[in-house]
């Protein structure tokens, strides 16, 4: 069944869902967490895998044809490779981000169940720095992780996201530029945003894309290439046909513009921003009996209201409560 397309009130068309299957994860990053790590939702809190398949079915309806499983990090919830299998028939694009430390368990299995893309979250090449970001000794796991995974044609181009850290960061920059270089990987790197659990971001801990792309620039020359509609990522590509680098750079350039996303939390609640301070309950209404239409009727409203930017550079901004893990990242 088609339905009318899903337009927020500043006219823009929504297409892209990213849905968080659990706010649980195995790593404990500087920038997104606690050391001790944060309370997890009681099991019954979270969405069912049924009720996952009837939000996304519905939006898909309505037009929202990519989408993409986050967390925590989705490679913890039970059965996940079967809730791949039950959704990608449902989209068009079905891509993971995950931290890859459960990834060369699992590669063949969401290959196999229809994942079309990864991203995968690493912030250091080195053991030890890897292990002072993540507080997890897991870089050769999560290569290996890597690995698996490019052995699936089908599942490239594979994406490696690095968080920008100033006094972090710099050194890491040209070991990931000659790491895009020798493997079959794109490295992305995404500007720090205030997202994380103790609300200790700052401007200045902000390393920006442009400051990361001149440095790249100067010892492997980049080419732009066009910015697709919906982007988050400006990408070039090396200058000698070696491989493609992308910034993601919300902070000093949002590319909010025209954004076509949306995000479901794992327990169900409705963001229409990555800041957004107020949230739509779906999980009360499809428990309580809700049918499609009324449900339709929640959502449509609740991105109708969908915020125009995010503000993080303007005065009196307000960082959300809630952390990365447990938005879906």
């Amino acid at each position: 069944m088609a339905r009318a397309p899903l337009i927020d009130g500043h006219g823009r068309r929504i297409g892209d869902l990213r849905l968080s299957v659990t706010d649980r994860c195995n790593f404990r990053c500087q920038y997104c967490m606690p050391a001790e790590g944060l309370p997890w939702l009681d099991r019954d809190e979270v969405l069912r895998f049924e009720e996952i398949e009837r939000i996304v079915a519905l939006l898909a309806e309505m037009g929202v044809r990519d989408l993409r499983l986050t967390g925590g990090e989705p490679l913890v919830r039970r059965d996940f490779p079967q809730l791949v299998r039950m959704l990608a028939p449902l989209v068009d694009d079905l891509s993971i981000t995950t931290n890859g430390y459960l990834l060369e368990r699992d590669a063949d299995a969401l290959v196999a169940a229809g994942a079309n893309r990864f991203n995968v979250s690493i912030d250091s090449l080195q053991r030890d720095r890897f292990f002072e970001m993540t507080r997890r000794d897991a870089l050769p796991r999560v290569l290996a992780g890597l690995r698996a995974l490019a052995a699936h044609p089908e599942a490239h181009p594979i994406k490696v996201n690095a968080v920008a850290m100033r006094g972090f960061t710099e050194e890491e920059v040209i070991p990931f530029a000659e790491f895009a270089r020798e493997h079959p990987y794109e490295v992305r790197f995404i500007e720090f945003m205030p997202l994380d659990a103790g609300h200790a971001w700052s401007p200045d801990q902000v390393l920006t894309g442009e400051e990361i792309r001149a440095a790249i620039h100067a010892v492997y020359p980049l080419e732009p290439e066009p910015r697709e509609p919906h982007a988050t990522a400006r990408t070039y590509r090396f200058a000698d046909g070696r491989g493609r680098i992308g910034f993601i750079n919300p902070v000093s350039e949002p590319f909010c513009g025209d954004c076509n996303r949306i995000r479901i939390t794992a327990e169900g609640r409705l963001r229409t921003c990555l800041f957004s301070l107020n949230e739509t309950d779906l999980r009360g209404p499809i428990r309580a009996g809700a049918d499609d239409d009324e449900l339709e009727a929640i959502i449509r409203a609740a991105v109708w209201r969908k915020e125009l930017k995010h503000r993080v550079n303007e005065p009196g901004f307000v960082q959300p409560d809630r952390p990365m893990s447990a938005i879906g990242g």
